[in-house]
């Protein structure tokens, strides 16, 4: 079988190509229109992904596609990427450095590829399976989640309470009631931070694939667990829960507690 590796060149060109789309927009007067959703969407968000998709037509056009902006192709390939342009839109239009480009890669529906990139800051988390997560990163420091067994010592992060109703939001304020500290926003950018050993549990809700499927490779390359509440691993067909630990033994007392 291709390893996954064989992938990386192709993936990191993308990269460089919508990095050249977003850089020159970050902090700049954008024209921001509102989705079904009503999450932001830019210029940005459209051009990075048309970008990423146009390279992997053009080297492989065997692939499949799934992206926020422009939809599915060739759903059913062996191998289908897997493409948020910009993850985290709230804080790229308000001019924070807490969203990334991401892109993933399955294979038969398992994410065998993840890159977290942060195209202002110049980081970039590349986890394959099998192999240790690596960071590519001006500022230093290594990949590797931290040791923590007990939800009580743990720095607690969620995207948004927003991403809760009144079934999930009493299972998440549990969480929050035993960990030591709970701090929001960062999308991506707090499994980054996990993957560094910075934070020990992200719970998040209401994620789609191209949410999550890059997260999953950086986040166990990095000696933690990626999975949906119940501590199952994520499915394109899922639920949409989302919980990652830098420490493995956490995961058993989280999944408890959100399970309800």
């Amino acid at each position: 079988m291709t390893s996954p590796a064989d992938f990386l060149p192709v993936a990191e060109a993308a990269l460089e190509l919508a990095g050249q789309v977003i850089r020159p927009l970050f902090r700049s007067a954008l024209m921001v229109e509102a989705k079904g959703d009503a999450s932001p969407v830019t210029e940005a968000d459209r051009a990075a992904e048309r970008a990423i998709r146009a390279l992997l037509e053009e080297r492989l056009p065997t692939h499949g596609v799934i992206g926020e902006e422009y939809g599915t192709i060739r759903a059913d390939a062996e191998w289908v990427w897997v493409l948020d342009p910009i993850d985290g839109t709230r804080a790229f239009v308000t001019g924070r450095p807490l969203f990334g480009t991401l892109i993933g890669l399955l294979h038969r529906g398992v994410p065998v590829l993840g890159i977290i990139d942060q195209p202002v800051t110049g980081e970039r988390w590349i986890g394959l399976a099998g192999e240790r997560t690596r960071l590519l990163s001006p500022l230093g420091g290594a990949a590797g989640c931290r040791p923590c067994p007990t939800l009580a010592a743990a720095e607690l992060s969620c995207t948004s309470p927003d991403m809760f109703d009144a079934e999930t939001a009493p299972r998440f304020a549990a969480v929050k009631a035993a960990a030591r500290r709970t701090t929001w926003g960062g999308d991506c950018y707090a499994y980054g931070l996990l993957a560094l050993g910075l934070v020990d549990v992200v719970v998040d809700n209401t994620m789609k694939p191209w949410d999550w499927a890059a997260l999953v490779p950086v986040v166990e390359g990095a000696g933690g667990r990626c999975t949906d509440w119940a501590g199952r691993p994520l499915r394109l067909d899922g639920d949409g829960s989302v919980l990652a630990v830098g420490d493995p033994a956490l995961l058993p007392e989280v999944s408890r507690l959100l399970r309800g």
